[in-house]
């Protein structure tokens, strides 16, 4: 698989929607994360990230225009344990709940499926780190109807031991925009990892569509100390 350039994944495409990057840092230090919404209505950019525990939530900015809050407030990241969940929906809490319960990622959401925003029916889209003696693991998992039939979703989930330095992989609701909204297609994207927390976040953020960027959440772990540090920046403040 090509290895590609985060960045020119980001700039020519106007509206991935939401997505989901996880991967190791170049120097090898770090576990790297990040969350981005997008929005196309007024409803879905009236959002911010707030921090909410180890975890982060969405919040409306004026609660006085949030009309619909199904679908867009929820926590997009959770810490269980030894485990950071970062999904584009409620089924964070659905990974959380069941992996408490010595459920694995895969088996809990086998009691979820795509959003029920017809005629998109977007999907869920769904990351978890694993962290284990000065190293992680991680995997992703994509719901998604079948090419935009509702009466069959399609589960994929994958699995990725010993993370590369400066390797990721990038995973997002869309193929770009569009009447419906396409679904992404195909296993997550492998893109480089680099730079500084710092470096990383802007490098992202400046690369997503202007009119339609909302928020964006970066984490880099330690790997070693297990110390994390948090990057969130909102279009809305």
């Amino acid at each position: 698989m090509v290895k590609l350039d985060i960045a020119k994944e980001l700039s020519t495409n106007a509206y991935p929607g939401r997505g989901i990057i996880i991967g190791k840092s170049s120097c090898g230090k770090y576990a790297v994360t990040a969350y981005f919404i997008m929005g196309r209505s007024e409803n879905s950019r009236n959002r911010v990230f707030v921090e909410d525990g180890d975890g982060i939530r969405t919040q409306a900015f004026d609660p006085s225009k949030l009309t619909d809050p199904h679908l867009i407030i929820y926590a997009p990241v959770r810490v269980l344990g030894n485990k950071l969940i970062v999904t584009n929906g409620d089924q964070t809490d659905t990974i959380y709940e069941m992996m408490d319960k010595q459920y694995t990622f895969e088996q809990s959401l086998r009691s979820r499926e795509f959003e029920d925003d017809a005629p998109n029916y977007t999907p869920r889209i769904s990351g978890i780190l694993r962290f284990d003696k000065n190293d992680f693991n991680y995997a992703m998992s994509i719901l998604k109807s079948a090419n935009g039939n509702p009466d069959s979703c399609q589960r994929y989930t994958f699995s990725y031991n010993n993370p590369i330095a400066g390797e990721g992989h990038f995973i997002h609701t869309y193929m770009g925009d569009g009447s419906p909204l396409p679904s992404f297609e195909g296993e997550p994207k492998l893109v480089g990892i680099s730079g500084s927390i710092d470096e990383f976040t802007e490098m992202v953020w400046s690369n997503l569509n202007a009119d339609n960027k909302v928020s964006l959440f970066v984490r880099y772990v330690e790997l070693e100390s297990g110390k994390a540090e948090t990057r969130i920046i909102n279009k809305n403040n």
